[in-house]
Formats: structure tokens, C-alpha cells, sequence
């Protein structure tokens, strides 16, 4: 009689504890106070993060065998995401409103952070890719939830993207797996290099990670989805949600490929273009939208260089970008100027920490972050810091111009407290791990190049906010690359025509994109692949028809 687990049922307890609150909304009598279980679902993977995520598990019949376990960066990453997904989740259950969308919105919730939480405890390929699915797709609804305009628009290109991305992601894994003797991620990783096709799985893992991590030039839904997105989903979305693209690259990316190099140069463009691109934003919301961009570019960089600081990097900006986001929804609700001065004093903390001021969690980050790197990509992430003052600079600007609130909100008091210790812990968290996590010793922070290599881009960035201040900045929609098709010369070939001609023309273009993909069918049957890569197109074309439509 086989057993039904080995191992310990902690790791598959943390997921299992999402799913079960996420079922809640199926009774109608609950359904409306949901989301008041939504800072309880993710405690399981705090408590499990913060005792070190000890013990692994394998459920051998559960779907192809469910393998669960904890790696070196497993706690820092999982214990990050639990936190953010617990004071977002606060926020929601404070300041949502109450009703069967809210009960929808709870239940897409909890299986989103499940997913969350699976690509970090993952051990084999299965699992990790149904634990992507799920962050991926589920967190559609969460885009949408509003249901206004913009809200749907960037819904329509948040899954198409998300659906292209699962199928590049589906079909890079199979490419590894057909060369692998197991699934498990290590071995499919190393069965990269003598893959047939090997440099294409590595490039298709690439594309659909880098859709998740808002990785340039894949970013496009990340700058519409966070200022359409309810205040609590944009700080999940950018805290944790885009770091699920981040791990993927840390554990399937292999070192000894010329992958790694182009995803230093996209992480580089991102880093650099998106803070500037988001200089040209209006809503305080897609500003921090292209500041995330630039941080994952950063941080992407860091991955390609192989650094083993990407995991303590990723836990300051997982927990400061949300702290940023939730300061811009309890700026929306500040009715008094104590409580407007309150919000700015902390977001302009965390800021400051996110730009690398000296003595900082940031500052740390980027200390740790840069170890192992060449003197050029040192260089580099050190004169990031001069963009991101820049555009968290121009973030604080336009938080200030939030109009007031006419009347008090409660509950706000509650809300900014729990924030604030979500803010300080982008602050000191850094230094209280820096011992068991970075290979320097602690006065390697306060050594005077360090302090000065921190502070001045943070200076210099100052300097460039005031000057820019008194120019009047370019102003465009989220979407940048979007924009530039809209009104490019070559507009008429991404606007397809309206009414009845237009569902005649989109489905002779369908037909014609079938019959295309059927006469590539007979040359991929006699691939080793075929299988896997088929499926991967099926979800490439629903998601080009879903365009198109």
C-alpha cells in the first residue's frame, strides 16, 4: 500500500489555508463579509517563513505528485509575500465594499496568493507551473474588479499577455522536461544545456517570466493594471505578485547560457527607461507603476549576473513598493492635514529607503545586491539610484495633490498604523538579517565609500527633481509602447475596423491564422516536443483572438 505523503504536511498546509478561506464566499450568508477573513489567509506562510520554512513534502498521487519544499531564499521571498498579502489584505477588509463582488473578489484572492505562495515552495516542474497559472490568471480579477473603463481595458491586455506568457512558459518547461530524467526543477534546469533545443527553452522561459516580472519590452500590462486595480491589489501586484517572474529566472534560467546577458540588457533598459518614462505620469499610482518596472529591471539585472544578494534585494522592494501603494490609498481617504503630513512623512521614508539612502534597508539592499558583480553593472545599479530618487521624487509630488477627503474615514487610524509597521520594516528588516543572510561583515555598511556611493545619486537625484519641477513635463496615458502604436504612422494596422465589417475582418483573419498553424502542425509532428509546444500555441492563439475580438 503506497503512502499518501512523506515528509511534513506543513508546506502543503500553507497553500491548502488560502484555498479553504478562499471557499468561504460559496455560502451566500458570508459572502458579503469575506473579506474580513483576508489578513488571516496568509499566516500559515508567515509563521512557516519566520520559523525558517523548515520540512519538505511529496504527495505522490496528487495530480502528476505534488513536491513541496524550501530552498536557500525560500523563507526571505515566501515570508515577504505572506507579510505584504497580510496588511494588503487589512486594507481590504477595512476599506472595500461589502457585497457578493466583494465575496468574488475574496475568492480570487485567496487562490492568487496560493499561487503566490507555490512558486516559492515548489520543488518540481507540475506544481510550479500550476502554482504560475494560478497567479497568473487568477489575479485578472482583481485588475477588473472595479469594472470601470479602464479597469477592463487593462484587464484585455493584462490576459492576453498573461495567457501568451503561460504558453511560452508551458513550452519552455516541456523543451527541459523531454531532456530531464525527472521533473524535478534542478534537474530540468541542468538538462537546459543539452536539450535539443535547449537555447530556445531557456529563451521561451525568459519570455513568459518576464512577462510576469514586468520585464521590458513585456511590461505593457503592468503600468495600465496597477492604477485600474483596487488600492489592496496594486500593492500585492507589485510587492509580490511580479516576484513569482523572479524566481522563476532564479531557479530555471542556467547560468552558463547567453540568455543571461540579454537579460542584463532588458533589465538595464527597464531600470533606466521606465523611471524616466514615468516622469510623464499623472495618477500617483502608474508613477510607483514604472517605478516597479525600473526596480524588477534592477533586480533582473542582478539575477543575469548571478548575484546572491537578488532574494534580500527583492524582500526590501516587496515590502517598501506596497508600503507606497497603501500609503496612496489612505492619502485617498486623509480627511485632515495631520493625517495628509502623515502619509507624506512615511511614503517619503520608504522612497528614500527605495532610492539606497545610507543607513537604509534600501541602502543595504543594494550593497548586498552588488556583491559579485562586474565594475560596470556596479556602476550601473549604482546610478540607478539618481532615476529612482527621480521618479519617487515626482511620486511624492503627485501624492500630495490628491484632493482631501471631505469627511472623516473610520477605521483610518487603524489602517495607517498597521502601514507604518509595514513601512519601518522596509527600514530595519535589511539590518536584521543582514548577518545570517550576507557574506560581509556589518561595519561594511558604515565604511565611508559605501555611505558616500549612497548618497550621492540620492543627491543628484534631489537636485534633478527641483529642476525639473519648474519645467512642464510631457504628459501621456499609461502604456508607453501602447501609445507609441497608437499614433504611429502604421496606427491602421493595430486598429481594426468596427461593427459588422469589423466581426467579418477579425474572422477572416482568424481562419487565415488557423490555416497557418495547421500547415505548421505536419512539421511539428515529427518533433521530439510537439506535444507541448501544440498546447502552448492553442493558448498563444486564444490570446491573440481574445485581442482581435
Amino acid at each position: 500500500m503506497s503512502t499518501i505523503y512523506s515528509g511534513s504536511l506543513a508546506p502543503f498546509a500553507v497553500l491548502l489555508w488560502p484555498l479553504l478561506i478562499g471557499l468561504v464566499p460559496i455560502v451566500p450568508r458570508w459572502r458579503a463579509n469575506a473579506l474580513r477573513l483576508l489578513p488571516f489567509a496568509p499566516l500559515p506562510a508567515l509563521g512557516f517563513a519566520m520559523a525558517g520554512a523548515p520540512g519538505s513534502v511529496v504527495i505522490p498521487d496528487l495530480m502528476l505528485g505534488v513536491q513541496l519544499g524550501s530552498g536557500p531564499d525560500t523563507s526571505l521571498l515566501l515570508g515577504m509575500t505572506a507579510l505584504v498579502w497580510t496588511v494588503a489584505g487589512f486594507y481590504a477588509a477595512l476599506f472595500m465594499a461589502r457585497g457578493s463582488a466583494a465575496g468574488v473578489f475574496a475568492s480570487f484572492w485567496c487562490l492568487t496568493l496560493a499561487g503566490n505562495l507555490g512558486v516559492f515552495l515548489a520543488a518540481d516542474i507540475i506544481t510550479f507551473y500550476i502554482a504560475f497559472a494560478a497567479v497568473s490568471l487568477a489575479a485578472w480579477l482583481m485588475v477588473v474588479h472595479d469594472r470601470t473603463k479602464d479597469a477592463l481595458a487593462a484587464g484585455r491586455v493584462y490576459i492576453a499577455l498573461a495567457v501568451l506568457g503561460e504558453a511560452a512558459l508551458l513550452s519552455g518547461l516541456m523543451i527541459g522536461a523531454a531532456a530531464a530524467e525527472d521533473l524535478q526543477i534542478s534537474t530540468v534546469r541542468a538538462a537546459f544545456a543539452d536539450a535539443p533545443l535547449g537555447s530556445l527553452g531557456v529563451g521561451l522561459l525568459i519570455a513568459g517570466f518576464g512577462i510576469k516580472a514586468g520585464m521590458v519590452p513585456l511590461h505593457l500590462w503592468l503600468p495600465l493594471a496597477h492604477p485600474a486595480a483596487p488600492v489592496a491589489g496594486s500593492a500585492v501586484l507589485s510587492g509580490a505578485i511580479v516576484k513569482a517572474g523572479l524566481i522563476g529566472m532564479v531557479l530555471l534560467v542556467p547560468e552558463e547560457t547567453g540568455w543571461r546577458s540579454v537579460l542584463i540588457v532588458l533589465g538595464l533598459l527597464g531600470a533606466f527607461g521606465a523611471a524616466i518614462w514615468g516622469l510623464s505620469q499623472r495618477n500617483p499610482k502608474a508613477v510607483l507603476a514604472y517605478s516597479t518596472v525600473s526596480q524588477m529591471g534592477l533586480l533582473l539585472v542582478l539575477a543575469g549576473a548571478g548575484s546572491q544578494g537578488v532574494a534580500y534585494a527583492a524582500l526590501h522592494h516587496g515590502i517598501a513598493k506596497a508600503a507606497l501603494f497603501l500609503c496612496v490609498g489612505m492619502m485617498m481617504l486623509a480627511a485632515s492635514p495631520a493625517q495628509r503630513r502623515a502619509v507624506l512623512g512615511l511614503a517619503g521614508l520608504v522612497a528614500l529607503s527605495v532610492a539606497g539612502l545610507p543607513l537604509t534597508g534600501g541602502a543595504l539592499a543594494k550593497l548586498a545586491g552588488k556583491q559579485g558583480l562586474s565594475e560596470m553593472l556596479a556602476l550601473a545599479v549604482t546610478l540607478s539610484s539618481v532615476t529612482t530618487t527621480l521618479v519617487l521624487g515626482w511620486f511624492l509630488i503627485r501624492l500630495a495633490q490628491i484632493p482631501a477627503k471631505p469627511q472623516q474615514i473610520s477605521h483610518w487610524g487603524g489602517a495607517f498604523v498597521a502601514i507604518v509597521g509595514l513601512g519601518v520594516l522596509a527600514l530595519v528588516l535589511p539590518w536584521v538579517l543582514w548577518s545570517g543572510i550576507v557574506d560581509l561583515p556589518r561595519d561594511y555598511v558604515w565604511r565611508p565609500p559605501n555611505m558616500l556611493e549612497g548618497l550621492w545619486p540620492v543627491l543628484v537625484g534631489l537636485g534633478a527633481l527641483a529642476v525639473i519641477r519648474r519645467v512642464k513635463l510631457p504628459e501621456y496615458p499609461p502604456g508607453d509602447v501602447l501609445h507609441l502604436i497608437g499614433n504611429h504612422k502604421l496606427r491602421p494596422v493595430f486598429q481594426l475596423p468596427v461593427g459588422k465589417q469589423g466581426v467579418q475582418y477579425r474572422k477572416r483573419a482568424t481562419l487565415r491564422l488557423l490555416l497557418m498553424f495547421k500547415i505548421a502542425e505536419r512539421w511539428l509532428l515529427h518533433w521530439p516536443v510537439a506535444g507541448s509546444t501544440l498546447m502552448g500555441v492553442a493558448l498563444a492563439v486564444t490570446a491573440m483572438v481574445w485581442i482581435a475580438s
